[in-house]
């Protein structure tokens, strides 16, 4: 389908979502985000594809959301229509895996939105941050959450609180990044790692997901028991067969991409 506020193709088995107002910077409408959404969907429910890549332009990959079109909002207003939460956190609840290539600013809902993905891919020159306090507000789709369980208390409110930008090998030091290239990389590492998880058994790269994503949300014991569980359950399915088997006999795994 066509799409007004971003750009969509797929690369052999691998999604690559694209944010596209850069008169904006790529700030985050609903528009857009209803856009992004309907991506994701369309990318789960499509067999042929097994990761995605959600990414921006080179000078931001959002500069945040859009102020203009919330500037003027009230709380039941806000309330009412579940401002942000809407279609928001469609990402974080793929159970695809998404990874976020980020050049240059991810500021606000950027950040937030980044932080969504499984993991961030940036650019040498890409800056992250939390400015939601200089403009009197807070951040309101993960930034206090997602951000402390990422970079830690300390680091946290040093950005949540000041407003501070955070530059790429910071990023990457404190674990909010996986590991920084250069711009004219960004999209082939991005690429690289999206098509190595989507050749992949797909029912296994679910479950590994679904597994670090549960270690966010339970006991040590309770995640650990609920991933030996998982561990168990995947003997004997294709993917365990073939990738052993395949081991066994010194030979490349034919796993099911779909």
């Amino acid at each position: 389908m066509p799409y007004e506020h971003i750009t969509v193709e797929t690369r052999d088995n691998v999604g690559v979502i694209t944010l596209n107002r850069p008169k904006a910077l790529n700030a985050l409408s609903g528009a857009l985000m209803n856009e992004v959404a309907e991506a994701v969907d369309a990318f789960e429910g499509d067999d042929a594809i097994g990761a995605s890549i959600l990414t921006g332009g080179e000078k931001a990959f959002a500069a945040g959301a859009d102020i203009k079109e919330m500037k003027d909002k009230v709380y039941m207003e806000a309330y009412r229509e579940d401002f942000i939460t809407a279609k928001w956190e469609r990402i974080a609840h793929s159970r695809k895996p998404i990874i976020a290539a980020v050049a240059g600013y991810a500021l606000g809902g950027g950040c937030e939105l980044a932080m969504m993905c499984d993991f961030i891919i940036a650019a040498d020159n890409a800056k992250f941050g939390q400015p939601e306090i200089t403009i009197g507000i807070i951040p309101g789709a993960g930034g206090t959450q997602r951000l402390t369980r990422f970079v830690g208390k300390s680091k946290a409110m040093d950005m949540v609180l000041t407003g501070r930008m955070m530059e790429a090998d910071e990023a990457e030091r404190c674990g909010l990044v996986s590991r920084v290239v250069s711009p004219d990389r960004l999209m082939e590492e991005a690429l690289t790692a999206a098509k190595r998880i989507a050749d992949y058994e797909r029912n296994t790269v679910m479950a590994a997901k679904e597994m670090v994503d549960r270690a966010y949300e339970t006991t040590l014991a309770e995640g650990i028991r609920f991933e030996r569980r998982m561990f168990q359950s995947l003997f004997g399915t294709p993917g365990q067969v073939e990738g052993m088997d395949a081991f066994a006999d010194k030979r490349r795994p034919k796993f099911n991409r779909s």
